[in-house]
């Protein structure tokens, strides 16, 4: 049986610090840095496996990729691949799971507590000389706020979600999980949606992008929220109408916000959550709160059995394709 051949299409989103673990089958792995939209059929024409973080790979882009057995993805989202086009051809799409269990809680954290305390405003008054102004031990600038005895509202009742929670109870905060915005019903685990966006002091965001999650959070939605609650996106770009979070920012419909993820990334210059940057409780971060020394590793290792598992007939993390 000749080698597998693996096309790694985005080595760059592991650090080069992380050695990717090689599969334990006989294989060739073809690794490039980055792959543009008009490189991927080519690349992946002959290939029986590709890894990708988040090249896009669209029905048309997989015509001509008639070995291609296996998707292997190095993230969770699955939003980067036609799975209706892998399903028709049978192409098992593999995705990671629960690696980032501790990185993206601690960071949403970090945002959070950041933004409650309104550390980058206080530190920006000392570099520019108001402490000596003062001409005291401290002051008042700007508001700071505990996150002891505030509601949390988490959108996504998944790994993450769960661990968020846990955090926030260590914490001593009161927790609520959202129920689908959809819902006619709730039970007593769930708040409804728009309940959810009404009570909450801060609302953190743990679901994947989909259809029935795009723009969940719009102009709407922040004219719901009562309390004028933090915002916290280090899920996906695209659940939030990133315009309308620049009116809520800039009319204090909301109090602050802290996003790590975006709909163009990188963003261009003009973006609005670029424009954003301008405000003290506004934090964007470059889609990092996954990015743990510990997490990355996790992932690269979860890749490998993904394919391993795949070579054994045995596929796992299944999200398209058909097997046996």
């Amino acid at each position: 049986m000749d080698p597998l051949r693996i096309v790694f299409l985005d080595r760059d989103t592991l650090p080069e610090t992380v050695e990717f673990p090689a599969p334990r089958v006989a294989h060739e792995l073809i690794p490039y840095a980055r792959t543009a939209p008009d490189q991927v059929a080519e690349r992946i024409q002959q290939a029986d496996i590709v890894i990708t973080n988040k090249v896009v790979i669209t029905a048309a882009m997989l015509q001509q990729a008639t070995r291609l057995k296996m998707i292997a993805l190095a993230a969770t989202g699955t939003d980067n691949i036609d799975l209706d086009a892998c399903n028709r051809r049978k192409i098992i799409v593999s995705n990671v799971r629960d690696y980032a269990i501790h990185t993206v809680p601690e960071h949403t954290f970090a945002l959070m507590l950041a933004l409650r305390r309104n550390l980058l405003a206080y530190r920006q008054s000392v570099v520019d000389g108001r402490w000596q102004a003062s001409g005291q031990f401290c002051y008042f600038d700007f508001p700071v706020r505990d996150l002891s005895g505030a509601t949390l509202g988490i959108i996504g009742r998944g790994a993450l979600g769960e661990a968020v929670a846990e955090i926030a109870r260590a914490f001593g905060m009161r927790v609520q999980f959202a129920a689908r915005r959809d819902a006619s019903t709730t039970t007593e685990d769930y708040t409804s949606f728009s309940n959810v966006l009404r009570t909450s002091d801060v609302i953190s965001l743990h679901c994947p992008l989909n259809a029935q999650t795009r723009g969940m959070i719009g102009a709407d939605e922040f004219s719901l929220m009562e309390r004028k609650p933090l915002l916290i996106n280090t899920a996906r770009g695209g659940l939030v109408d990133e315009h309308a979070l620049e009116h809520a920012l800039q009319t204090g419909q909301i109090s602050g916000a802290g996003f790590d993820v975006a709909t163009q990334e990188p963003p261009a210059a003009d973006h609005p959550l670029v424009k954003l940057l301008r405000y003290p409780n506004f934090i964007l971060t470059p889609h990092v709160a996954w990015a743990s020394e510990e997490a990355i590793r996790a992932m690269a290792q979860q890749v490998r059995d993904n394919i391993e598992a795949f070579c054994r007939d045995a596929p796992r993390n299944v999200v398209a394709g058909f097997h046996g």
